[in-house]
């Protein structure tokens, strides 16, 4: 009985150092709702796979790869979902209604709108910079790929985001800069 109560205050331990670093991942990336649905699946995951978890210092990335994966299923459901809806409404559709308007900064949607236009993997590895403040060598663990090759990927994406963000009316002063341009 003792195992399972050590068991049980490891695993909390490891639910307060990891838990609101993986909800602002999560939150980022989807609605509040969603994110703590994926949270708590998250969570599930972790627990079951405990006893798999990595050292103290590298359980944080560990825990974005299974909070990416659940998000993942996440969307793949409300895919299907939204699937089934579209072919509910093509035979019964509702009054059309407008959606409300968008209150975020000019800024703060023109540098969304230019991490959406990037290809996937490209937003992926920003944000885990920018977002989750990982180093190359976490962003290559959450990733799957070596140190190097995260590093390439982060300057390669972050050389894409300022270039569609030049083209994007000129850019934003205070997002475009001259570190690691090639002119």
């Amino acid at each position: 009985m003792t195992s399972d109560l050590e068991r049980r205050r490891a695993f909390d331990d490891f639910v307060r150092e990891v838990a609101d670093p993986v909800r602002r991942f999560l939150r980022r990336r989807t609605d509040a709702d969603t994110a703590d649905d994926v949270l708590s699946d998250t969570m599930l995951v972790c627990w079951r796979r405990f006893d798999d978890l990595p050292a103290a210092g590298e359980r944080l990335p560990w825990a974005y790869v299974a909070a990416r994966n659940c998000l993942r299923n996440a969307e793949r459901s409300a895919r299907r979902r939204s699937r089934l809806t579209a072919r509910i409404v093509a035979l019964d559709p509702p009054a059309s209604s407008v959606p409300p308007a968008d209150a975020d900064a000019a800024d703060a949607v023109e540098v969304h709108a230019a991490l959406a236009a990037l290809r996937h993997s490209d937003a992926e590895v920003l944000r885990l910079w920018a977002w989750e403040e990982l180093t190359a060598e976490q962003i290559g663990r959450v990733l799957g790929v070596s140190e190097n090759a995260a590093a390439i990927r982060l300057h390669r994406a972050k050389r894409r985001l300022r270039d569609r963000l030049e083209r994007n009316e000129g850019g934003l002063g205070h997002i475009s800069s001259e570190e690691g341009a090639r002119r």
